[in-house]
């Protein structure tokens, strides 16, 4: 018997295995470092660091293109594709610069065009050496552009550039008036912002339908063949004008004779002549003038007389 067993006859556990030295120790793995390592691969980027990575990678081809395009000695070609490319590479600094002047009346697709206009006059004017931004140069230039198609085609009557401009601030005023109030402004709310006038505020307001016109012909889209503007647009009666005389004439001819009453309805409105008159009557044509005569000047010595207080 082992001398070593211990002497109650209970059995002792057995000794843990000894680390072979020739293999290293096995390494437990650690919680923390698992974490850290799943969170690493599952991160991506922010939106605004994917949109910086984009404005970096657009700054980098936009003067790779610039070099291109000031290089003296390339080709016509080469530098015509550079200022292509170029104009494609910034046309979404165009689009964003044409939403601010969206709902104006006029179609997003033109505001693009004309911004498009100002990006390539952007183009040709940008000097690299100056160590400005590109989109900091041509901004101005492009949203300066759009202003100048506001002003020279968007408005369909010539209005003074001062309305012009009022307009504009009314609509600024307008819309951050709106959100900060929850409702629309009143005109002089609007003159307190804007620091003028209401009278030039509803001036302002009433010139803004000088931007956009409609023609008088121009039906309803939505039912073809159907009635125009003009259709709806009054004439001018030929008889209202004389509508104050007849009234003040009418109590005049009720305190006439028969017969002179009589020959005014026949030669006025019968259109008969003094002979036909005076056929009609019995009596002779001299006699029907000089009843006509005195009649007419009786009535227009009653109309021009004062009337009794």
């Amino acid at each position: 018997m082992d001398s070593s067993a211990p002497r109650d006859g209970s059995t002792s556990p057995p000794d843990p295995p000894q680390p072979d030295p020739v293999q290293p120790d096995p390494v437990e793995p650690d919680p923390l470092v698992e974490v850290e390592v799943e969170v690493e691969d599952d991160v991506q980027p922010t939106p605004a660091e994917a949109r910086l990575t984009r404005v970096e990678a657009t700054r980098k081809r936009s003067a790779e293109l610039f070099v291109e395009l000031r290089d003296d000695l390339g080709s016509d070609a080469t530098r015509g594709q550079a200022r292509d490319d170029l104009v494609h590479l910034h046309l979404p600094l165009v689009e964003h610069c044409a939403r601010r002047f969206r709902n104006r009346g006029e179609p997003f697709e033109d505001l693009v065009q004309v911004g498009t206009i100002g990006l390539i006059k952007s183009i040709d004017r940008f000097d690299t050496e100056r160590g400005v931004e590109f989109s900091t140069y041509a901004t101005p230039t492009i949203i300066g552009e759009i202003k100048r198609y506001f002003r020279d085609k968007g408005w369909a009557i010539r209005v003074p550039r001062r309305l012009q401009e009022l307009r504009m601030q009314i609509s600024a005023a307008s819309a951050e008036l709106t959100q900060s109030l929850g409702r629309s402004p009143t005109p002089r709310e609007l003159a307190e912002t804007i620091g003028c006038t209401v009278e030039d505020i509803v001036e302002g307001i009433e010139s803004s339908n000088a931007y956009s016109t409609l023609s008088l012909d121009a039906s309803d889209d939505s039912d073809e063949g159907g009635s125009s503007m003009l259709d709806a647009i009054g004439v001018e009666d030929e008889g209202l004008e004389h509508v104050e005389i007849r009234e003040s004439i009418k109590p005049l001819l009720e305190q006439l004779a028969p017969r002179e009453k009589r020959i005014l309805l026949l030669r006025f409105f019968k259109n008969m002549t003094q002979s036909q008159i005076a056929e009609e009557i019995g009596v002779s044509q001299m006699h029907v003038s000089r009843l006509l005569n005195r009649t007419l000047e009786q009535l227009r010595t009653s109309l021009e007389a004062p009337d009794p207080e």
